[in-house]
């Protein structure tokens, strides 16, 4: 095991569609040693392709969960099961190139103690505003609208971009950084534990930028497509835990109450859309 080896943990859930590609990818990366894919209870034939890769591919272990225990759970699965110094977490519909995750290291190793993602880039050529963000605050939310999209601009005149958060469909840092933030906080179901684990990250005293010049495609919501409202559900949920763990207890009683409908009264025109999508 070299002091630059990259471990990959990719979280599965009925990825069928994009799974073989990714992984594909994954195996001719420059850098990587070990790949851990957790299959979060899929419906697919996603197994069959993960198993195929492994008999190919020494570095390639699966681990099966029975149920759904959630994103976060998994991903610490992933990296307990690896031993590389590195860790990337790589989402099954991101299509990285050979050099991607050694740029994300090589960038990542200019900073102390750095978690570094890249701009994710849609198959229409959309950028995925959640790849550089600001920290949420839910009580500027109350007062005005345009606090609500956390989407930062990017700096041309900066290659490796700090910022509150990166996307948790890409993301690589130090596995010693990880580990003594103690991973992701398993209390999210689904979404907003990128935004936590960014924020425990700063708060411990490492850096969260983007490498503004490192570029993957991200053909978004190939999971969640089946499940929609358990998606919409998890999402809301996780908003609210990240409102009460990191802003609740410096906010009034009023202030509170206002967030909690804030958020939920968003729900269900939320779900009915994503209904409607499917």
């Amino acid at each position: 095991m070299s002091d630059a080896g990259i471990a990959v943990v990719v979280v599965a859930y009925n990825s069928e569609e994009t799974l073989d590609e990714c992984l594909s990818r994954l195996r001719a990366a420059d850098g990587v040693e070990e790949i851990r894919v957790v299959d979060n209870a899929s419906r697919d034939a996603g197994i069959d392709l993960v198993q195929r890769h492994a008999l190919a591919d020494a570095r390639l272990r699966f681990i099966a969960n029975p149920d759904n225990p959630g994103f976060a759970v998994a991903c610490n699965q992933g990296a307990a099961a690896s031993t590389a110094p590195w860790l990337a977490f790589v989402n099954p519909d991101c299509f990285i190139e050979v050099d991607t995750l050694a740029r994300l290291r090589d960038a990542a190793a200019t900073l102390d103690d750095a978690l570094v993602g890249g701009v994710l880039r849609g198959e229409d050529g959309t950028l995925d505003a959640a790849a550089r963000r600001r920290d949420p605050d839910f009580a500027a939310m109350l007062r005005t609208s345009s606090a609500r999209g956390l989407a930062l601009p990017r700096d041309p005149a900066q290659a490796l971009q700090p910022v509150g958060a990166v996307s948790g469909a890409l993301l690589l840092l130090p596995r010693a950084l990880f580990a003594r933030i103690g991973g992701f906080d398993q209390g999210y179901r689904l979404h907003a534990e990128d935004l936590d684990l960014c924020r425990r990250v700063r708060q411990a005293g490492g850096v969260v930028a983007i490498a503004n010049d490192i570029e993957v495609l991200h053909v978004r919501g190939v999971s969640s497509r089946s499940r929609p409202l358990f998606v919409e559900w998890h999402k809301h949920r996780g908003l609210w835990r990240y409102f009460r763990k990191f802003e609740a207890a410096r906010r009034g009683r009023i202030t509170r109450a206002a967030v909690f409908a804030m958020i939920w009264g968003r729900f269900p025109l939320a779900a009915l859309r994503a209904a409607l999508r499917r």
